[in-house]
C-alpha cells in the first residue's frame, strides 16, 4: 500500500485506527481453549481471525508483536504467517519486530518480515545507525516504521537526553532518519503518553505518517495526540491493542471488541472531518 494508497483507505473508512495483535496465550477466551484442547496455536489462530473479522471495517492497520509468536518456537512462526494472511488488502500488516542490526543481518531480518512472511511493514530499532535501516528501505513497496520516541520508563535513559547543541537525542534521531529514507517508505514510532512532545515530532517530520501506540490502556489520548500531530492528510496510525481484543474474556470476545473499534473510529471520523 502505497502513501496515498493509505491516505485514500484513512478518508474512505473515516478511520486511522491500527489494531494491535499481541495476543497472550493466557489471555485467550476459555472456550477457544476447550474447542482446541492441547492446541493453543489453533486457539490463537481462531481468536485472531475473529478479531480481524469483526474490526477490519473500523481499522486501516492490524500490528502484530512478533514476541507473542516467537516465544512459541516453530510454531509460532507459522501462526504468525496464517495470522497474517487473515489481515484484508484494505489494511497494512505490520509486524512489531523492533529489529537493527548490522547490513547483512539487518538484510536478512528484512527478508524474513517482507519476504517470507510477506508483511508490508516492520518497525526497527535504530540505535546502529544508517547501514542498519538501510536494508530495510531498499525493499520497494514495503514500509520501514523505526523508533523514534517511545512511552516506556527507560525512554529518559537516552532519547531525552540533552545534547551539547541544545537538541534532545530523540530530535536528533528523527532528523537523521528523515535524511535516509522519504515519507513514502519511512514512518517513525512516537508514543502517546509523550503528548508534550508529539509536536515537536511533527514538526521534524511534517510529512511522514507516526504510528502512536499508547492509546487507551496504556494511558494516552486520542484528543491530545490528534491536536498535537494530525495533518491534512492525517499522518497519523493510532495503535489500540488492549482495550480491543481483550474487551472482553468472554463467547462475545469479538462483538465486544467490533463496539470498541467502532467507537474509536467514530471519534476519529469527528477530527477526519475538523482537520480537512
Amino acid at each position: 500500500m502505497t502513501r496515498q494508497q493509505l491516505i485514500d483507505t484513512i478518508r474512505s473508512k473515516q478511520t486511522f485506527l491500527c489494531v494491535g495483535l499481541d495476543t497472550d496465550p493466557t489471555k485467550v477466551p476459555k472456550h477457544l481453549l476447550e474447542a482446541y484442547p492441547n492446541d493453543i496455536g489453533a486457539a490463537i489462530l481462531a481468536f485472531n481471525a475473529a478479531i480481524i473479522d469483526a474490526t477490519s471495517t473500523y481499522a486501516v492497520a492490524y500490528k502484530i508483536n512478533t514476541a507473542f509468536y516467537e516465544a512459541m518456537g516453530t510454531s509460532g512462526w507459522t501462526l504468525l504467517h496464517e495470522t497474517i494472511n487473515q489481515i484484508p488488502g484494505d489494511c497494512l500488516s505490520i509486524l512489531d519486530a523492533k529489529r537493527g542490526d548490522i547490513g547483512n543481518t539487518s538484510d536478512q531480518y528484512a527478508k524474513a518480515f517482507f519476504i517470507a512472511l510477506g508483511a508490508d511493514a516492520v518497525t526497527v530499532a535504530p540505535y546502529m545507525g544508517a547501514d542498519s535501516v538501510q536494508p530495510f528501505l531498499d525493499h520497494n513497496g514495503k514500509w520501514t516504521i523505526a523508533l523514534a520516541l517511545t512511552s516506556n520508563p527507560g525512554s529518559q535513559d537516552f532519547q531525552q537526553l540533552l545534547l551539547e547543541n541544545g537538541q534532545r537525542m530523540f530530535e536528533v534521531v528523527i532528523e537523521r532518519l528523515c535524511s535516509w529514507g522519504n515519507p513514502d517508505q519511512l514512518m517513525l514510532v512516537a508514543g502517546a503518553t509523550r503528548g508534550a512532545d508529539l509536536a515537536t515530532v511533527r514538526a521534524l517530520a511534517p510529512d511522514y505518517f507516526l504510528l502512536v501506540p499508547g492509546v487507551g490502556a496504556q494511558g494516552g489520548s486520542l484528543d491530545d495526540v490528534c491536536e498535537a500531530a494530525m495533518t491534512k492528510d492525517c499522518c497519523l496510525l493510532i495503535n489500540s491493542s488492549r482495550q480491543i481484543i481483550y474487551a472482553s474474556a468472554g463467547p462475545d470476545f469479538a462483538s465486544a471488541a467490533k463496539t470498541e473499534a467502532q467507537r474509536l473510529q467514530q471519534e476519529m471520523a469527528q477530527w477526519l472531518t475538523k482537520k480537512s
